[in-house]
């Protein structure tokens, strides 16, 4: 596990491929204490190859995705995920998951893919979650408070 980011900072990343396990926290109190900003000219701030967990960080993107999730299990619990208002909001989603469950291979269906989100604030974009693999969004929750929404879902196999 790496340290927790600082609170009070905002980095800026893009295009941050993580091919191997990585659990994130931000610093701060509340998600707005640690920003992850992805400015325009990229297609996502954070990509996700394997099984990976992020908490406590407000994710920015421009245009594109704040997360594109490919293969393992990504967890997002307590974020705020943000996709700027734009006129091409049709293009901008605050998670992709392009990944494809194997049947065919066991060792590979047992670890299995699929996006976990907890007590997740989700701002901007055409919609939440774009599906372009064979996994599908389920058991969706949501939370209205008087300053924001608060979900949870899960995208798992169809």
């Amino acid at each position: 596990m790496l340290p927790a980011l600082r609170a009070d900072i905002c980095i800026f990343v893009g295009a941050t491929v993580n091919p191997f396990y990585l659990h994130q926290i931000g610093g701060g109190d509340l998600p707005d204490d640690t920003v992850l900003t992805c400015s325009r000219g990229f297609d996502n701030a954070l990509e996700f190859l394997s099984t990976c967990k992020i908490a406590n960080l407000t994710i920015r993107a421009e245009l594109g995705c704040c997360l594109l999730h490919r293969s393992g299990k990504l967890t997002i619990q307590e974020c705020l995920l943000q996709c700027e208002q734009n006129p091409l909001d049709y293009l901008s989603f605050p998670i992709i998951s392009t990944a494809i469950e194997y049947n065919s291979f066991p060792s590979l269906k047992e670890q299995g893919h699929g996006v976990t989100v907890v007590r997740t604030r989700i701002e901007g974009g055409a919609k939440a979650v774009r599906t372009n693999g064979t996994l599908a969004l389920q058991r969706v929750r949501a939370i209205y408070s008087r300053s924001s929404v608060f979900f949870w879902f899960e995208v798992g196999e169809k």
